[in-house]
């Protein structure tokens, strides 16, 4: 691969690092929203007690159904978040690895023109 195509795949693939980077703190910060939310009902929630009537009973049981739907939402989110940390680990390899390729392809050329 020549110097400037070697040049074009290394911009092409810092965009993708990027744009993954900022997936991730996009998904981080939906999480840290998610986990708000889960707090605050929990506050609010917290404040009744187990055995009290049928609509606290009720109020309770309602409560848990939507914990677990954040949960759920939750743990969707993670999976993306570890599936979006893989496709930057790969990126950042294929970064090291054309790196490692424009210095060879650079060392060839400017050490045959000093040995003329």
């Amino acid at each position: 691969m020549g110097l400037a195509a070697s040049s074009a795949r290394i911009y092409m693939l810092v965009a993708r690092k990027s744009d993954l980077e900022f997936m991730l703190q996009m998904l981080n910060q939906r999480r840290m929203l998610l986990a708000n939310t889960m707090l605050s009902l929990q506050n609010q929630f917290g404040m009744t007690k187990p055995g009290g009537s049928e609509a606290e009973q009720a109020n309770v049981k309602s409560f848990e159904q939507i914990l677990g739907s954040l949960q759920q939402i939750d743990k969707m989110l993670e999976l993306q978040v570890n599936r979006i940390n893989i496709q930057h680990q790969a990126v950042q390899t294929e970064i090291e690895s054309v790196n490692k390729v424009v210095s060879k392809n650079i060392e060839m050329s400017f050490g045959l023109m000093g040995k003329a």
